[in-house]
């Protein structure tokens, strides 16, 4: 059984990174801030929680939760019948000990756990990390005590009741060391000239099939002059592109820890996903962001159109990602650094490196927690 002296916070979100990353950096700034604070993850059986939950060290609880079926609408008695269990499960793990709040991260794993929340008089507070909201952030942002935004411009997509704190602090991340590693040494350590103009490429954890042809076919065609690409494919892609590697081409299936590619890079060539524009904007590199078509109401489109009105970044359609077009704009940032500075600038305008315990922060006072102790 679980103390009585400790503060029961339900964390609900999850079937994508995306939804289940940033629950676990808030839920980890909480209990740094607040260390009688117990997060307790709310998540489905088929998301990436299930891989991840068991490594933090954080209780929870993986129900039979699924999404609506939109293409398919004969198969949502799936996700009726789903949502009646885990609101039964959701009721037995309260009644060992009530949550003080439940705190949404979006995806479909989240919208039980909020409602059972409304219905039983918890706070909810919810967290949306992209510009375009998801549905579960529209259906609940009305009566929520705190919304927390990664994109300032989502505001404007949403209605909510005046006793809704909208607050854009961003999306939580990895903040960059106090003290980056200087970028002629980074690129030193990737075996690169110091004075190479060095584009990082990343599709994903997964890799970005239509990102991994274009750039293949761009190195093998020869790269500009003093340009250097590190380039990260995607385990499940990898096979296909490990032989690619050459002197000024650094080719890794994944990187991790990816410090000292943000740390050497000039430009990066990525998916326009919340946290990997966060993380850019955090280290101040400028992006040429080619969203995922059939991201979920093309919400990363939404992204990458708010990252470019900000400056930050350059939007490219995916049917116009070419090997002429991202040729010419490679092209064009390294012959203007004017240009490239003003888009660095502009991404570190827009960071929020601290945006976890910000977060963390704001929902300690408005719970009325002690934050250095139990009280």
């Amino acid at each position: 059984m679980t103390s009585s002296r400790t503060t029961r916070i339900f964390f609900a979100g999850g079937g994508t990174g995306g939804h289940l990353y940033p629950g676990l950096a808030i839920a980890r700034a909480l209990v740094h801030q607040a260390p009688h604070v117990e997060p307790h993850f709310i998540g489905a059986r088929r998301g990436i929680e299930r891989d991840v939950l068991p490594t933090t060290g954080f209780g929870y609880t993986l129900l039979d939760l699924h999404p609506l079926y939109r293409q398919a609408p004969w198969k949502n008695w799936r996700t009726i019948v789903g949502a009646v269990g885990a609101w039964r499960a959701i009721t037995a793990l309260a009644s060992q000990q009530a949550p003080r709040a439940v705190i949404g991260t979006g995806g479909y794993a989240a919208g039980v756990a909020l409602a059972w929340g409304r219905a039983h008089g918890v706070p909810t507070m919810l967290h949306e990390p992209d510009s375009h909201p998801g549905l579960t952030t529209r259906t609940f942002a009305n009566g929520a005590q705190s919304l927390f935004l990664g994109f300032p411009e989502a505001a404007t997509r949403l209605s909510v009741g005046g006793r809704t704190r909208v607050l854009p602090l961003g999306c939580p991340i990895e903040p960059p060391p106090a003290t980056p590693r200087p970028r002629a040494e980074a690129r030193r350590a990737w075996g690169l000239p110091d004075d190479a103009f060095v584009v990082l490429v990343v599709g994903g954890s997964q890799g970005a099939r239509a990102l991994n042809e274009v750039v293949a076919a761009w190195t093998a065609q020869g790269l500009p002059d003093g340009v250097a690409v590190i380039w990260a494919t995607g385990k499940q892609q990898a096979a296909a592109y490990l032989d690619r590697e050459s002197g000024m081409v650094r080719v890794r299936p994944y990187l991790a820890p990816i410090a000292d590619a943000y740390a050497a890079a000039d430009l990066a060539v990525t998916r326009a996903g919340a946290m990997t524009i966060a993380e850019l904007c955090a280290w101040g590199i400028p992006g040429l962001l080619v969203p995922l078509p059939s991201a979920a109401q093309d919400h990363q489109t939404h992204n990458a159109q708010a990252t470019q009105a900000s400056g930050a970044a350059r939007y490219v359609p995916q049917r116009d990602f070419t090997v002429a077009s991202l040729d010419a704009a490679v092209r064009s940032l390294r012959d203007d650094r004017s240009a490239l500075t003003a888009m660095r600038q502009a991404a570190l305008e827009r960071a929020h490196p601290g945006a976890a315990a910000e977060i963390a922060r704001s929902v300690i006072m408005t719970l009325g927690l002690d934050a250095v102790g139990i009280g």
